[in-house]
């Protein structure tokens, strides 16, 4: 009778033999690449890089967005508040004399601004508070108005004997540029201190009522 084989060794041995396929094909290809790229570089390198960055990009993942910095600060800023000018008029002084009698100083005042920074640069500018911690000062100045007044002009000399107007009767009236009745509101610079009739033309005008004499209303 004959004696049966047994097939399972030569299952493992063909298992054996097919892994033993696969290696050596890996091994040749291998070999096969290493020498594309020995005899092809340019073509071998390309194909390198190729891989990488394949790899590259599937493996590395992108960096997160920039989420940007946003500060505030408060900034005070001193300034300066200019003085005004004032005159006054002075009539101790000559006129168009002037002095100053309160000299001017600035003021100063405060502002405060809310800054707004992103990533330490400034964004914006908020006015939030304008306070004037100093007064200015007024400077003031003393303007003279004073006029000396004219010297007055010296009187016609009193009338000589025959130097009496002959439009004017009974008491001498002066003859002169102007003649005005003495304590009355006339300014000369002749007087006539009496009362006279009116026998011409009254060229001074020493009566006033009409009624024929001279200066006898002003008493």
């Amino acid at each position: 009778m004959r004696n049966k084989r047994r097939r399972r060794p030569i299952r493992r041995t063909a298992l054996i033999v097919a892994g033993a396929v696969v290696v050596g094909i890996a091994v040749v290809g291998g070999a096969v690449n290493a020498v594309t790229m020995a005899a092809h570089p340019a073509a071998g390198t390309a194909t390198a890089v190729a891989f990488v960055a394949a790899t590259s990009s599937a493996s590395i993942p992108s960096a997160p967005a920039h989420t940007p910095t946003v500060t505030t600060r408060e900034e005070t800023v001193p300034e300066p508040v200019p003085f005004e000018h004032a005159s006054v008029e002075d009539s101790s002084m000559a006129q168009g004399e002037t002095v100053v009698t309160t000299p001017g100083r600035n003021g100063e005042r405060t502002r405060t601004y809310r800054v707004t920074l992103i990533d330490g640069v400034e964004s914006t500018r908020e006015l939030v508070s304008d306070v004037v911690t100093t007064e200015p000062v007024t400077e003031v100045t003393a303007v003279g108005t004073y006029v000396e007044p004219a010297a007055p002009a010296a009187p016609d000399p009193p009338a000589a004997a025959g130097d009496c107007d002959p439009n004017y009767a009974d008491a001498c009236v002066p003859i002169a540029s102007d003649v005005d009745c003495a304590g009355g509101s006339g300014n000369g610079p002749a007087y006539f201190d009496g009362v006279a009739r009116v026998v011409g033309r009254d060229i001074y005008k020493l009566d006033g009522d009409g009624d024929g004499w001279a200066c006898n209303g002003s008493r």
